[in-house]
């Protein structure tokens, strides 16, 4: 069963979203089914952002988007609901920064909310790491005296790179995370025992460290190539111009 994970970073930052425009408005690019909702994605959102009343609560929730709260953990109650899409063979869509940021770096290590999404559910997804760039333009965080601009931008390049699906190989991974741990003597959050497997807090540390770090990895090789592919395209559109 093809389960897909889609995990966003941007050209520009590592892994959160450049905007609050980004989810909504990059599945609009020409081709995508987007008047089909058995085919739309599921997103994690802010709660004390997209839930913080009825209306918006409605609102987001038509859009498919599960709430989940800052600093509750990766299991808190809400991850259950998206573990619960998956199974359903849902599409996921997840920033796994958690934050928006519109900064020119590299990757940075990734939050193992999404690790432990790939690691619990019940079919192990199939993670499609996608890329973007122009959204800082769209809605710069900083526009006029440090605020957003009241309404998007028009008129901005917005491109928008998908590379090549990842599979894990859990049960090879597991044992590795079972043999890393068992010297390991840090501090505990309470975390449950992973069924069936039996991972304990230590193991699950070391196997959401090894999945985070392969999609880092892959996400930056993707960021760096597609910035070097923009790179480029600009100074082809500069020579033209002259």
């Amino acid at each position: 069963m093809l389960i897909p994970l889609s995990i966003l970073f941007d050209l520009d930052p590592l892994g959160y979203p450049l905007s609050l425009l980004d989810d909504p408005v990059m599945w609009g690019f020409k081709g995508f089914p987007i008047f089909y909702s058995n085919l739309a994605r599921w997103a994690l959102a802010a709660e004390d952002i997209c839930f913080k009343n009825s209306l918006l609560s409605y609102f987001f929730r038509i859009g498919k988007c599960i709430p989940i709260t800052r600093g509750g953990g990766i299991y808190q109650e809400h991850m259950n609901e998206a573990l619960e899409r998956l199974s359903d063979g849902e599409w996921l869509h997840t920033f796994p920064e958690g934050k928006v940021s519109q900064e020119d770096a590299s990757i940075r290590r990734l939050k193992w909310g999404t690790a432990s999404l790939i690691v619990r559910s019940p079919v192990t997804p199939i993670v499609l790491p996608i890329v973007h760039h122009g959204f800082e333009e769209v809605m710069p965080e900083k526009f006029w005296f440090g605020r957003r601009p009241p309404f998007p931008l028009c008129n901005k390049s917005i491109n928008i790179f998908i590379g090549e699906p990842m599979e894990f190989n859990l049960p090879k991974m597991t044992q590795m995370a079972i043999s890393m741990s068992r010297n390991l003597h840090n501090p505990t959050r309470g975390w449950p025992i992973l069924s069936p497997s039996g991972l304990d807090e230590a193991a699950q540390r070391c196997l959401y460290t090894s999945i985070s770090e392969q999609i880092q990895t892959s996400m930056e090789c993707l960021r760096s190539s597609n910035k070097k592919l923009s790179e480029a395209k600009s100074l082809n559109s500069g020579q033209v111009e002259e």
